[in-house]
């Protein structure tokens, strides 16, 4: 980075920010989803109106707001117009239960709720079951009929008159909250300032991927996810790009139809995805050719890539996947591989405004070669998990993040995964990284996906079990797959079982939940006794 990256001054508002750096371009289309676009003039006002709306009814600084809403242009006027009026909004995953949301209103004393139609069943069961009592809750693209018109989205805008000016906030001020999708217990509130998502656009979405306002930005993880905010809100919008957004879930078939121009006849340049997704899509028989799409970088995170999936991404389009790694509690992405340099099997390199630490269990750094646990120093560090001292105080060290990730640092100063921490396996009293197991088993031909953990035997040993998924038609044998990992790694490495299901348990982002395999040979081993 040649020239330093300004701070933000004493007076800082994200949302103001993004719009002072788009007041030239106000008939371009900043957000475009199935039902049109949205320009970057007409999202100003109407955040500004959003904004107004929200403090008209009685809601006052850094009071939060909760946003339960499929991806749609209506997502960033009501993230962006929380922001400008000072109010902080609450991001929430739309998959999850009643109980949930429950927890997370009166987790946050959300005074509004502003929701999707579809999901306005089962925000109104969460409110019965929470004893918190939410102001206002108004209703994108509404889906029942005669929902009271005073509550729809497009009513609550045009009553009001937008704001004149935005919330007179700082860069440490709370901007916005994010749950994290923690493998157990209750999600934690991640709060991040003002000032975090600028730092992880110029470190990142300028300095690294080097996006330009003539770029069309397509995200396969969701607005509601850190990832996928940085993607497709806060990258897009600092250099005037435009956003495809899509409500439906990212299967190959609804990923290739934006990629082919389906939505106004846009194909996107940037896609961002997920290792998971990757595989499904090279699997999928309608996979395009690459002159059939205008794809000039592709974006891997939530989880390591396998350096098969990059090199069969590679050898079909003709394009590296840039695999890195962000995390709630950082943002987005501050460990990466880079356009111009990758090396698939590891997660590259320290983005350049970031440090990244290795340390042993004695708090102490490691050497190259040994896995240790990451700790990360930057900008768009959280500021802390509301209500929950001690997980903060864990998590958040004296300016350093501890990220829950095993990393090893390789000659070439580049990282490679070796699993959460809680997932590393003591095998035969060597440390056994699950992700390098399941790395090499999806290098065979047969297999599409794999998770492997560790059983105890009958003599209270630690040995690794892989669960298989298996390409459609295809077949392979536990000795066969046994055999083809002791031919790659070394030979105590191999997992002694191996189980082929039809499907593996994950995260909305797609992240593999070990745990839960964990939970079920316990349950398993609980009901044999």
């Amino acid at each position: 980075m040649t020239t330093p990256i300004p701070a933000p001054g004493a007076r800082f508002n994200f949302a103001q920010h993004l719009v002072e750096r788009n007041a030239g371009r106000p008939a371009k289309a900043a957000f475009v989803d199935d039902l049109g676009a949205l320009s970057y003039g007409a999202l100003e006002e109407r955040l500004r109106r959003l904004g107004a709306g929200l403090r008209q009814q009685g809601l006052k600084r850094e009071e939060r707001v909760l946003l339960l809403m499929h991806d749609c242009n209506d997502w960033p006027v009501a993230f962006l117009g929380a922001l400008y009026a000072g109010l902080v909004p609450v991001a929430v995953n739309t998959l999850l239960s009643a109980d949930d949301y429950a927890y997370m209103l009166e987790h946050s004393r959300a005074q509004a709720v502003i929701v999707s139609g579809a999901l306005l069943p089962v925000l109104n069961a969460a409110m019965i079951k929470s004893d918190h009592e939410v102001q206002k809750v108004v209703v994108s693209r509404p889906q029942a009929p005669g929902h009271p018109a005073e509550a729809e989205f497009e009513a609550f805008l045009a009553a009001h008159t937008p704001l004149a000016r935005p919330a007179p906030t700082g860069p440490d001020d709370p901007g916005f909250w994010l749950y994290s999708s923690g493998s157990t217990g209750r999600p934690k509130g991640t709060v991040h300032s003002h000032a975090n998502p600028y730092w992880t656009a110029e470190l990142y979405g300028k300095a690294v991927l080097k996006l330009t306002e003539d770029d069309v930005c397509f995200s396969a993880a969701k607005l509601f996810f850190a990832y996928g905010l940085g993607n497709a809100v806060s990258f897009p919008m600092s250099v005037g790009a435009t956003t495809l957004l899509m409500a439906e879930r990212p299967t190959p078939e609804a990923t290739f139809k934006r990629w082919l121009g389906a939505v106004g006849g846009l194909k996107p340049t940037v896609f961002y995805g997920a290792p998971t997704g990757f595989a499904g899509m090279l699997a999928h028989p309608a996979l395009p050719a690459r002159s059939e799409v205008a794809l000039r970088l592709v974006s891997s995170a939530g989880e390591a890539l396998p350096a098969e999936i990059g090199e069969r991404f590679k050898r079909h389009f003709g394009l590296d996947i840039v695999d890195g790694i962000g995390s709630t509690e950082m943002l987005h992405i501050f460990l990466s591989n880079r356009p111009e340099r990758v090396r698939y099997g590891s997660t590259g390199w320290p983005v350049e405004g970031y440090e990244v630490e290795l340390r042993g269990e004695d708090g102490r750094p490691v050497p190259d070669g040994e896995p240790g646990d990451l700790y990360i120093h930057g900008p768009s560090a959280a500021m802390m998990y509301w209500g929950n001292r001690a997980k903060t105080l864990e998590t958040f060290q004296g300016g350093w993040t501890k990220s829950g990730d095993k990393y090893i640092r390789n000659d070439d100063g580049s990282y490679t995964y070796g699993g959460r921490s809680d997932d590393m396996l003591k095998v035969s009293g060597i440390y056994v990284s699950p992700f390098e197991v399941e790395a090499t088993l999806v290098q065979h031909a047969a297999v599409l996906e794999a998770a492997v953990i560790g059983i105890v035997d009958a003599d209270g040993l630690t040995k690794t079990k892989a669960f298989v998924v298996l390409k459609d038609g295809a077949q392979a044998s536990d000795a066969e797959l046994k055999a083809f990992v002791k031919e790659r790694l070394a030979p105590y490495k191999y997992p002694r079982a191996i189980e082929f299901v039809t499907e593996l348990p994950k995260t909305a982002t797609g992240k593999i939940q070990r745990f839960k395999l964990r939970e079920l040979e316990q349950q398993r081993e609980a009901t044999a006794r």
